[in-house]
């Protein structure tokens, strides 16, 4: 009988394992329906405010009464003022504001073609009432064809609320969005020093850090909006120029023998007196001759203080700057006075990493192969913190915007007629009343504003999740 050689039968467990699919990868954030429900929400409103930004700051024709072209956000008429939304339905001083927005001529020829069809006088048309509803119904018909139907109502002035939420929704994001942006950039950088260069650096860095935590948040962005403000006000009418021009004439009436305070010796003083006293003093070329020739060529009551500031005005004239430029630079300072200093918390953050990753023998290697710092950074610890850094910066955003709106509620942020949901929620709070309440204006801002915060929200929660290994290790 041949001898047989024996094989270890393999173990039928391993044999299943090893025909076993491979297990899907799953990513955590698409399992997580909040996130991408935010995310569908997100892009849907930031397709609307910020694609309609060029239409909504396009230039149209203000109003049919006028051939003045404004933004769009701004253009409407007085006489279309605080209708609700057309789907919420008119009462009877909304259709009177409609009579007078279309014009009693167009609305007399409104009445007398209905006026033919029932066999009525025009008079009876323009005064049907409930007694004779549908006369009255057929007229508001043909008066609202000959106006627009507002979706979300219009405010005070007549401008659209649509069209103002729209533009308001795109600053407001592009606000938020770039001082996020802005902070995350300075908070990195500052934190990624503090945890690579260590020692008393690190120590002092974190105790400004520190000291900047202690004191009140929106205290520190109102202090710097304001601080920010005034200087670009100061810039605008040359306050700081024209001070010292104006200190430079009342020295050189002193010098020359002029008491500014006095203005009867002014008013009475002969110019032969002055020049002789200038010439003694060796003053006569270093004296400017604007402001005593106004006062002995014209002669005026009013005090030597009064007439050199209005000299003032002319030698040192304010900045001719164009309203989008104001615009602009206000924009700007509120951007600044936010991104200053909400860049605290990811400083932390990235400084944590970083101390945690410069222990990590790849980056040791690095070190020990003589590579630079700058290369470290870019190489090693950059790569590594874009989870974390990305992470922070989508929980900013809403944190950015919510302040741009409360600074713009208080009346610092965005200047009207600019819109911003902040002052859009400001204008219409004051439109809530017992009397009579345009609730539209207040509700629709406020409604967009919390949904795209709740978004930014959710989404930052699901990229939290994605990338957060110890939650990954917790859903095997």
């Amino acid at each position: 009988m041949r001898g047989r050689t024996h094989t270890a039968e393999p173990d039928r467990g391993v044999v299943l394992a090893m025909r076993a699919p491979a297990p899907e990868r799953s990513n955590p954030f698409t399992r997580n329906l909040a996130g991408l429900t935010g995310l569908a929400v997100l892009v849907v409103m930031m397709v609307a405010c910020l694609g309609s930004l060029p239409w909504t700051l396009g230039a149209v024709v203000a109003s049919a009464d006028s051939d003045l072209k404004v933004p769009r956000y701004n253009a409407g008429s007085p006489k279309e003022g605080r209708l609700p939304p057309a789907w919420a339905g008119y009462d009877d001083r909304d259709w009177a504001k409609l009579r007078n927005a279309v014009g009693p001529e167009r609305v007399d020829a409104l009445a007398e073609s209905i006026a033919i069809e029932s066999s009525l006088t025009v008079e009876q048309v323009l005064d049907a009432g409930d007694d004779a509803p549908h006369i009255r119904d057929a007229l508001r018909d043909a008066i609202a064809h000959e106006t627009r139907a507002y979706a979300m109502g219009t405010d005070a002035l007549g401008r659209s609320l649509w069209v103002r939420v729209l533009a308001g929704g795109g600053i407001s994001l592009t606000i938020g969005i770039a001082a996020a942006f802005i902070s995350v950039f300075i908070g990195t950088i500052y934190g990624a020093l503090s945890g690579y260069l260590g020692g008393v650096v690190d120590g002092v860095l974190m105790r400004i850090v520190d000291v900047l935590y202690g004191l009140p948040y929106i205290l520190l962005v109102v202090l710097l909006a304001v601080a920010l403000d005034s200087v670009v006000r100061n810039y605008m009418y040359q306050s700081f120029p024209r001070g010292k021009w104006i200190a430079a004439q009342l020295e050189y009436l002193e010098l020359g023998g002029i008491r500014p305070a006095d203005s009867e010796e002014l008013r009475t003083v002969s110019r032969e007196v002055i020049e002789e006293e200038w010439s003694a003093a060796g003053l006569q070329a270093q004296v400017p001759k604007s402001v005593v020739d106004h006062w002995f060529d014209v002669r005026t009551d009013e005090s030597p203080e009064d007439t050199i500031r209005a000299l003032a005005t002319r030698a040192v004239p304010p900045k001719q700057l164009s309203p989008a430029t104001i615009t602009m630079l206000d924009v700007l300072t509120l951007l600044v006075a936010i991104a200053a200093v909400s860049w605290l918390t990811v400083a932390r953050v990235v400084r944590g990493q970083v101390l945690s990753l410069k222990e990590q023998p790849f980056v040791e290697a690095a070190r020990a192969m003589g590579a630079p710092a700058w290369w470290v950074f870019a190489k090693h610890l950059i790569p590594n913190l874009i989870g974390p850094i990305v992470v922070y910066a989508t929980l900013a955003v809403p944190q950015a915007i919510l302040q741009e709106s409360f600074l713009s509620f208080l009346g610092i942020g965005v200047k009207p007629p600019l819109p911003s949901w902040g002052n859009l929620a400001a204008d219409g709070l004051g439109e809530l009343n017992t009397y009579r309440s345009h609730w539209w204006l207040l509700f629709f801002p406020c409604l967009l504003l919390g949904i795209t915060l709740l978004a930014l929200n959710f989404v930052g929660e699901g990229l939290r999740e994605a990338f957060d290994p110890k939650r990954k290790a917790g859903r095997v």
